[in-house]
């Protein structure tokens, strides 16, 4: 084969060409920093509300209290520390007593709200309640050991025997917080 000297010159300079690798301008390097933080967080909710029943002020609580469960549910973040849950004085509060006012009466039923006795979780109430539960005399529980864990403690409740209420529905509102 044959070649004319003006296309062995393109031929040849084709194959320089394509077999020279093809140099970058230039590299230049820099790191990129990547950050983030996890605050202390914590939420709070009601699982399960603190609901009596029916007092009987004239048969059985004539002479022995109404007791009752609640339950709340705490979540933290993982390593949270220094945690106390606490209970508000609900809307009827009158010097160291919880009341709940009735519907159509406004008369006031008094009651109670203890922690249970032990603060590890899912610990069942005891009746008589000893530590009344408020702000000032919060549990205090201990951090979780991972994150985004729901962890249920018991609210116990007492109507104490012996109430000279009128016939009504009574009711109350406590805030249960978590401080952190």
């Amino acid at each position: 084969m044959m070649f004319k000297k003006g296309e062995a010159i393109f031929l040849a300079f084709c194959l320089i060409v394509l077999s020279t690798p093809i140099l970058a301008a230039g590299v230049n390097d820099k790191p990129l920093s990547i950050s983030a933080s996890v605050g202390q967080t914590c939420s709070i909710t009601t699982t399960s509300a603190l609901a009596f029943g029916v007092y009987d002020p004239v048969g059985t609580n004539s002479t022995t209290p109404l007791n009752a469960t609640g339950q709340i549910s705490v979540a933290c973040s993982k390593g949270a520390s220094t945690l106390t849950i606490g209970m508000g004085d609900g809307s009827h509060f009158n010097g160291t007593q919880r009341q709940m006012i009735g519907a159509t009466s406004n008369n006031l039923l008094p009651y109670g709200i203890f922690q249970p006795p032990s603060n590890v979780e899912n610990t069942s109430c005891t009746f008589p309640g000893v530590i009344a539960w408020n702000n000032s005399a919060g549990i205090m529980i201990i951090a979780p050991a991972t994150a985004n864990t729901a962890r249920v403690y018991f609210v116990c409740g007492t109507i104490p025997a012996a109430q000279d209420v009128s016939t009504d529905t009574y009711t109350d509102i406590v805030t249960a917080s978590i401080n952190f």
